[in-house]
């Protein structure tokens, strides 16, 4: 157990990280390059469904418990995500469809906030709970989130712009809510030192919520371009993010299992 809370924290803390050296790009350039950004969401999109069909959904299968119990958390992983998006871009929404996109600018930057928070707070959450079931998992689980967080963080402090912040007050406030995962990633490990039935939800919710990040929110940006070479290098870059999950389920050392 000693391990694998090592391995968590090491782990949340990295991904924390990703939201300074993600603004990064922003910060140098005032650009960043699209079809960059599209490779990296289609190799997010390949490693979060290998992740779930190569780790998550034969992890929750082995535990014994019920086909409908699995299937209600996965559902659970879905609509929880599904409404943490709509808390992230329900004010947005409302400044576009009242046509004034400038008024209310300002206000986008703590619903943003707050709502990255929550999904930080789950991704540490997600996290220690896989590192709770074995290493693999855990390490799957963390190159998954790297993966979806990076076009995510540059996107959040593309709005934290936007809403009218300083790029050191948008990095320092984009840093300070990736941090919420640290405090998911520690409720994770009480949590799965108390119980088995955490790690019996949390690893079908896991997979539920990369479903639906994967679907919802990436994969419908790829359908943006539909230029049979940057279909194709989409497809190669997907096939690339599975093949980094398999070589973790074929690769992993025996005595970190």
């Amino acid at each position: 157990m000693t391990i694998a809370i090592t391995y968590t924290f090491i782990s949340v803390i990295i991904v924390s990280l990703v939201a300074v050296v993600a603004a990064l790009p922003l910060l140098i350039w005032k650009k960043t390059s699209k079809r960059v950004l599209l490779i990296l969401l289609s190799i997010s999109v390949g490693t979060l469904l290998g992740s779930v069909f190569i780790h998550f959904l034969p992890e929750a299968m082995e535990t014994g418990q019920g086909s409908l119990e699995i299937a209600i958390y996965i559902l659970t992983g879905f609509l929880a995500f599904f409404m943490i998006e709509k808390l992230i871009h329900w004010h947005h929404h409302k400044d576009c469809v009242t046509n004034k996109p400038h008024n209310h600018a300002y206000h986008l930057a703590p619903m943003n906030l707050i709502g990255d928070g929550i999904h930080n707070f789950l991704d540490g959450l997600v996290i220690a709970g896989a590192y709770a079931v074995n290493i693999p998992l855990g390490i799957a689980a963390t190159i998954s989130v790297i993966f979806h967080e990076v076009p995510q963080e540059i996107a959040d402090f593309g709005v934290l712009l936007y809403s009218g912040l300083s790029k050191k007050k948008a990095l320092l406030f984009n840093f300070m809510s990736a941090l919420t995962a640290l405090a998911g990633a520690f409720l994770g490990i009480i949590l799965a030192g108390r119980t088995t039935n955490f790690t019996h939800f949390i690893i079908p919710f896991a997979a539920g919520s990369f479903i639906y990040i994967a679907a919802s929110n990436l994969v419908p940006e790829l359908h943006r371009d539909c230029r049979l070479t940057e279909t194709m290098l989409h497809l190669i870059s997907i096939i690339a993010g599975v093949g980094i999950m398999v070589l973790i389920a074929l690769f992993t050392p025996e005595h970190i299992r």
